[in-house]
């Protein structure tokens, strides 16, 4: 089915996410909703299961005295009952706000205290605890529902909030209905706090018209349908892992569910989805594993004869140019050695893949392709809740981030920035009106990125504007192009900070994927040695030195890197350098190291 560009669902589609919620429950009821991890297995249920159980937990919200619009509160990470509680505030009329499991104590009770809400959904003991060390700071929170813990004082449990619902029910079995019935399309449903770099977060209030306008544009393409299996890590605080929610309750695919990121490729191969969202960092750790073992194994001259012959069929099939026969059995017994096998590491029946949260390099999204694995790379903020473009199987177009969903509008201004109207736009951010007036400007947000429009209307991201800099030479440089390209080079990088504002020259700090290097170390001598003194031998600063000069022989004069540190350990989240999506914290990284990046200029 090609691009559809028809905006007509916006006519009938939900008023909002309870209504679109429950009417997917009378419509799929019988049919697998959701899977998760249960012991040594999986449990699945029913729409109609988990629509019973998200009416007792919305009514015992309701019991509890949550009132429409009011906030409630997540705490945890990806699990199944993250998803019931969501659905049971919204359609309790009230609204979510997100917090990451790893947020600190501090800025925890800010979001919370910020937000004004209500009662919280907390993962564990651990995360009750944390909350309870700034409790004098939240005066408007009340009771915590937790989510596998224990009741204790003024602590409830997932299944004694059911037990209220059930009671209330009793005496008013007509209230959920009620509720979802009197949502407006422009009421709150959600509040999700921007991971700022310096400051305190930001929280973008996003409405009940904007999930469901999300969810239905996705449907109007016809590409996902009730037979399609999702699996789903994301972070579900993340507006990425939110949206993914939506599209299912449009679309009425089933979804497994498992926020263990070290699990995901053991997870694969279980549940054999047919599509997954993910960001970059994802696909950039798959691809460095495959190529470093292939090497290890010795078969890296037929793994890159394949891959050869792969871009070349996929380019021509792109440009919509017949494939020679020999090329085509060429490609067909290539397939049987090598790209089945890599498909096979993925559950083997993967569609496609969906990528956002931050720029794919497109030499890794090609490799992908030539293995018949499509990434559909998109492109929105938190404050178009996730998605404003994405590419289409039909016309997938790497290198863009898609064309805008339909039903939206896009205009680049005239420095460049991508400006963005529709009905996935946020309201504003919460209790900042300066900060809204200055980012929604006569209904048209503007986004911070640099990006052009080709005359397919496909949208490509040069970069942040506030990421791009100009070295003392007064030329500019887009760091996260040189990054990504880096990354496709080295399969050993983790993560790359290109640094050069007001220098004369660029320079950059690296990490190395702990279990890849640790891997390269046992065949070049260095077995047993800890990760600092592997990435500070001169073997290993050699290797990546080598790469280094690969890059730079692609760069402008301006941009090639001329120093380089490794340093002693990757950027983590709880260390504070990265999003729990995984996008590297520029300036975090920066103060943090200020000292050892003014030593490279001394």
């Amino acid at each position: 089915m090609p691009i559809n560009r028809d905006a007509s669902f916006l006519d009938t589609m939900p008023a909002n996410v309870a209504i679109q919620f429950l009417d997917r429950v009378k419509m799929s009821g019988p049919r697998e909703a959701f899977r998760f991890p249960a012991g040594d297995g999986w449990e699945s249920v029913t729409w109609a299961e988990a629509g019973d159980r998200v009416r007792k937990l919305a009514a015992g919200l309701i019991s509890l005295g949550i009132e429409p619009e009011q906030r409630v509160g997540i705490l945890s990470g990806t699990r199944y009952e993250w998803i019931l509680a969501d659905l049971a505030i919204m359609c309790a009329g009230a609204a979510t706000t997100t917090v990451y499991p790893s947020t600190g104590g501090e800025d925890t009770a800010y979001i919370l205290a910020d937000s004004g809400s209500r009662l919280l959904f907390a993962e564990d003991a651990g995360q009750i605890a944390k909350v309870n060390e700034h409790r004098a700071d939240m005066p408007e929170l009340g009771t915590i529902v937790t989510l596998s813990g224990e009741a204790s004082e003024g602590v409830l449990t997932l299944a004694d909030l059911e037990r209220l619902g059930e009671e209330y029910l009793a005496k008013h079995p007509s209230v959920i209905d009620d509720h979802a019935a009197a949502i407006t399309a422009d009421q709150l449903a959600t509040l999700i706090y921007t991971s700022g770099t310096t400051g305190k977060p930001k929280g973008v209030r996003l409405r009940h018209k904007s999930w469901v306008f999300e969810g239905e544009a996705i449907k109007s393409q016809g590409i996902l349908t009730e037979d399609d299996l999702q699996f789903l890590w994301l972070p579900m605080a993340h507006s990425f892992g939110k949206v993914l929610l939506s599209t299912q309750l449009a679309c009425g695919f089933a979804t497994a569910i498992d926020g263990r990121v070290d699990k995901i490729v053991d997870n694969l191969a279980v549940i054999q989805p047919t599509f997954m969202g993910a960001a970059p960092r994802i696909f950039e750790k798959a691809y460095g594993r495959i190529i470093t073992m292939v090497e290890s194994e010795g078969k890296k001259g037929i793994f890159d004869k394949a891959f050869a012959t792969g871009l070349e069929v996929k380019k021509l099939q792109a440009a919509g140019k017949s494939v020679p026969l020999p090329l085509k059995l060429k490609f067909a017994l290539f397939d049987k050695l090598v790209f089945g096998k890599v498909r096979a590491r993925f559950g083997g029946r993967i569609k496609f893949f969906i990528s956002g949260s931050a720029a794919l390099n497109r030499e890794i999204a090609e490799w992908f392709n030539a293995a018949g694995l499509v990434i559909l790379e998109g492109y929105g903020l938190t404050e178009t809740s996730a998605g404003a473009f994405v590419n289409h199987p039909e016309q997938n177009k790497i290198g863009t981030v898609g064309v805008p969903f339909p039903g939206s509008e896009v205009r680049i201004a005239s420095d460049g920035e991508v400006l963005i109207k529709g009905p996935n736009v946020m309201e504003g951010y919460h209790n900042l009106p300066e900060a809204t007036a200055e980012t929604l400007v006569d209904g048209w947000l503007h986004t911070g990125d640099i990006g052009e429009l080709d005359a397919d209307g496909h949208l490509r991201i040069t970069d942040r504007k506030k990421d791009l800099f100009k070295t003392s030479g007064g030329k500019y440089v887009a760091p996260s192009s040189i990054e990504g390209q880096f990354k496709a080079i080295c399969p050993f990088v983790a993560n790359m900070l290109v640094h050069g504002n007001e220098r004369n020259f660029v320079s950059a700090l690296i990490t190395l994927d702990p279990d890849l290097i640790a891997d390269w170390a046992k065949d070049n001598g260095l077995a047993g040695k800890s990760y600092a003194e592997i990435v500070t031998s001169d073997a290993c600063q050699k290797m990546v030195a080598g790469y280094i000069d690969e890059l730079n022989g692609r760069l402008n004069r301006w941009e090639t890197v001329k120093k380089f540190v490794i340093l002693d350990r990757d950027f983590s989240i709880e260390g504070g350098e990265l999003t729990p999506s995984l996008k590297v914290k520029r300036k975090v990284v920066e103060s943090n190291n200020k000292e050892l990046i003014d030593g490279l200029y001394a």
